[in-house]
């Protein structure tokens, strides 16, 4: 018995700072709004898709929380939230510029990668409880995507 009351007192004490119920909310809102952004690159078959983008923002979320989660145990260690920020940002613009690639004198994939970008900052905006400020975030860059996706090719028509 006592290594269950062991695992019972660890995973009971993991959410000192949000609740459970409260975890799960931002975890799934950060799969569904980076999903948002993840289907229409799967829809035009851009390398990044569905999957990339969830786990970009899963992942954003995830480091979030866990910051809320350093900061409500500060037992004597010093934490900074905004570098917090400064490497999500880093990390997913390192796997967003894997995405890049130039050939021929074109690049391809910077808009993919700007959308891997787009769900790290929706997952941390999920991730610190503005799920309102991601969902107008996913669905505007999810709006920017579609619309200029038309306006090029018309305008490549044009520069023909």
């Amino acid at each position: 018995m006592a290594l269950i009351d062991l695992i019972q007192s660890e995973l009971s004490s993991s959410f000192e700072a949000t609740p459970p119920e409260i975890v799960a909310v931002r975890l799934v809102a950060a799969i569904i709004l980076g999903g948002i952004i993840g289907v229409e690159r799967e829809v035009n078959s851009e390398g990044a898709g569905l999957r990339t983008h969830i786990l970009v923002a899963l992942a954003s979320c995830l480091f979030a929380l866990i910051v809320f989660e350093m900061l409500a145990d500060q037992t004597g260690k010093s934490s900074d939230p905004l570098r917090l920020i400064e490497a999500v940002t880093s990390g997913v613009a390192f796997l967003a510029a894997g995405s890049i690639i130039t050939s021929g004198g074109r690049v391809k994939g910077l808009t993919t990668g700007a959308g891997m970008w787009m769900a790290g900052a929706i997952g941390l905006a999920c991730g610190v409880g503005n799920i309102p400020l991601a969902a107008m975030a996913a669905g505007l860059a999810v709006a920017v995507l579609w619309v200029f996706q038309h306006l090029s090719k018309r305008l490549r028509k044009i520069g023909k």
